[in-house]
């Protein structure tokens, strides 16, 4: 039965040193600092997999085509059957479409926003932007709750397409010992590395342990005169974490992705979205525990069907070999994929080839952790501008990954203020858990 959601509405010589340890980004690899926020994490050992396109993927063009609709609605592209009987994906997703099996496919999800920037702080948080506070994405809260689980960071977000001006994507009250450690390399290149898991070319492992000597050294003529020894504290730990992580083994063992067989790196795509969704299932294995991967090149305001047909291909093959790869290895069940993207588009096409941002509908996937596969959940309204059944609002579909995870829903921290701050409000997606 049909039944909808309700809505829920000094730069100082220590920094300089430390510079010269390779250009690594340590405050985004620091440890949790803090204790658990109100008795808050639970015990479930579920990782997730983020992807974010970015821009707005078009709902229409995709997993949610209106072939009966006008021509001004519909577009030019056909349609394809789906392993769901009487369910059509567009003809660029193939292969989605023959794998729905195995993943859960929300049409009728409210997006209620229409604005780059904004859409990356809300889906990624489940809050709306507030002028007065910034809330944590979901991987900071992750990092923040859960911490490390080996050498590597919790969180890691491949590729640089988040749009931070709303501050989507970000720590906030958390602080940025909890941000993403972010990867900007190309993993389809042939000579990808990551620069800042590996000392610069020519400097031995020698002289980072001086290195790192002189930067205690430092430490201790400058702790007398400073009067904020907890921000030292927080430091040390952030060191810490750096030195560790580029000295272990199973860093660079991890970001190996040469190691991969050259068949199953080919299933996956020879793009750079495909090589970065296995290099997210390769980080996973190796204990990261939410890994956003990030793809641009969504928002298709003119000659949207062309820019489609450049960019879905990638993703159509990309998403089914992830799932199947961790479905063979036994990492499904413990392991959340969420494809998200801003928003909707315009159901009609406008003058320039195009569709516009749209505010009232659009789709989210999502598989493993329980996730039943082969369910199409809600449907839009004839011209794809609607939900008609089972309205979702994102807070919901956050609210979702929060229980997956093992958050809490009413989970509230410490602002650095001393105000509380709850860090969600919403009901997650009733057939989804």
């Amino acid at each position: 039965m049909d039944r909808p959601s309700p809505a829920p509405g000094r730069a100082t010589r220590r920094s300089l040193l430390a510079g010269a340890l390779g250009g690594l980004p340590v405050a985004a690899a620091l440890p949790a600092l803090e204790a658990l926020a109100n008795g808050g994490a639970a015990g479930r050992d579920v990782s997730c997999i983020f992807i974010w396109t970015q821009g707005g993927t078009s709902h229409h063009d995709t997993l949610d085509p209106k072939p009966r609709a006008s021509s001004g609605v519909r577009g030019p592209l056909g349609v394809v059957s789906t392993a769901v009987p009487g369910v059509v994906f567009s003809e660029l997703c193939p292969r989605l479409a023959r794998e729905l099996g195995r993943y859960s496919l929300l049409r009728s999800w409210n997006p209620r926003n229409a604005g780059h920037g904004v859409a990356d702080h809300w889906c990624m948080s489940g809050r709306n932007v507030n002028p007065t506070i910034v809330y944590p994405c979901v991987g900071s809260v992750v990092a923040h709750q859960h911490g490390f689980k080996s050498a590597l960071p919790p969180f890691i977000q491949l590729g640089s397409h988040v749009d931070r001006s709303s501050n989507g994507g970000l720590p906030g009250v958390l602080g940025l010992e909890h941000g993403a450690f972010e990867v900007h390399a190309d993993p389809a290149a042939d000579a990808f590395s990551v620069r800042d898991i590996t000392p610069p070319l020519g400097m031995e492992m020698t002289r980072i342990d001086r290195r790192r000597g002189i930067l205690e050294r430092l430490d201790r003529l400058q702790r007398a005169a400073d009067l904020q020894p907890a921000a030292f504290d927080a430091l040390d730990e952030h060191y810490k974490t750096a030195f560790t992580m580029i000295t272990a083994p199973q860093t660079r063992a991890a970001f190996d992705i040469a190691a991969e067989p050259a068949g199953l790196r080919d299933d996956y795509g020879r793009t750079q979205f495909g090589q970065r969704l296995i290099l997210a299932r390769r980080l996973v294995e190796a204990g990261v525990r939410f890994v956003t991967v990030s793809d641009p090149g969504w928002d298709h305001h003119t000659d949207c069907f062309a820019g489609l047909k450049g960019r879905m291909p990638a993703v159509d093959q990309g998403i089914p070999a992830l799932l199947a790869d961790l479905a063979a290895r036994g990492l499904l069940e413990r392991t959340l994929v969420v494809w998200m993207t801003d928003f909707g588009r315009t159901p009609k096409i406008n003058p320039a080839i195009g569709r516009d941002h749209w505010a009232s509908a659009g789709f989210v996937v999502m598989a493993g952790a329980g996730v039943p596969g082969g369910l199409v959940l809600g449907e839009t309204d004839a011209d794809g501008g609607a939900p008609k059944s089972h309205e979702y609002a994102t807070e919901s579909v956050v609210a979702t990954i929060y229980h997956k995870l093992g958050l809490p829903l009413d989970l509230t921290v410490t602002a650095a203020d001393g105000r509380p701050v709850r860090l969600l409000e919403g009901e997650p997606i009733r057939e989804w858990l």
